[in-house]
Order: C-alpha cells, then sequence, then structure tokens
C-alpha cells in the first residue's frame, strides 16, 4: 500500500501484517492528543519511499516509540512501537484509498497503563 503526509513530500511503502484488522487507537498522552488510528506493519514492512529529508521524528519518556511525521505539513505518518519495538503503527488515515470512517468503530489499546510503566 502507499501512505502519504497531506502535502505528499512524505511518501511510504507499506505491507501490513493483517491488512486493516489491526486499527486500533490509544489512548496514551500522545496519541490521545493526536488522534490518529494506525494499523500494523512489521519492522522491514515500511519503507521511505520519497522525503526521508522531510520526516522530522519525536520520542519522550522511554525513548523506544519515535513517532515521524511531516516536518512541512505536520501529518503524522508512522510510528516504532513502544509495546513491540519490531513493529510500526502506520497513520490509517494516510493510506492512499483507505477512509478510516469505512471500518466502523475502531478499537482502543490501553497506553494510559502501558505494561513497561508497571
Amino acid at each position: 500500500m502507499k501512505a502519504s503526509c497531506h502535502c505528499g513530500a512524505v511518501e511510504l511503502r507499506v505491507e501490513l501484517s493483517e491488512g486493516l484488522a489491526t486499527a486500533r487507537r490509544c489512548d496514551c498522552s500522545f496519541c490521545a492528543r493526536r488522534g490518529a488510528a494506525a494499523v500494523t506493519a512489521p519492522m522491514g514492512g515500511v519503507t521511505v519511499v520519497r522525503g526521508a529529508d522531510k520526516l522530522s521524528r519525536y520520542s519522550w519518556g522511554t525513548k523506544t516509540a519515535k513517532h515521524y511525521f511531516c516536518s512541512i505539513c505536520g501529518i503524522y505518518t508512522h510510528h516504532q512501537r513502544r509495546s513491540n519495538p519490531n513493529e510500526f503503527g502506520v497513520n490509517l488515515g494516510a493510506l492512499e484509498g483507505v477512509n478510516p470512517r469505512d471500518l466502523g468503530e475502531i478499537g482502543w489499546v490501553d497506553g494510559v497503563n502501558h505494561p513497561s510503566d508497571q
């Protein structure tokens, strides 16, 4: 699949682990503010096709999760997961031809009570 930011400066080629069935939202302090649902890709399943120099990265706390966004338009494209650093979460809304609304109710992950924080 193809994913891109809003302005088109960043383009990704994405191979999802289980298609759109993995779509989830997270309620951690960062994701709740970001508001984007994500789908799962394995570590080798995300390739930056264009705009690597336009990607910015944000990490905090344990610095395990690495959140990437376009430095021009600000759209979150993907992140390396804290829950499983061998996976990426990919912004469902950034996938070409996918309207998150068509998926109906999207489940939630409890990021507030993350196992790494216990």
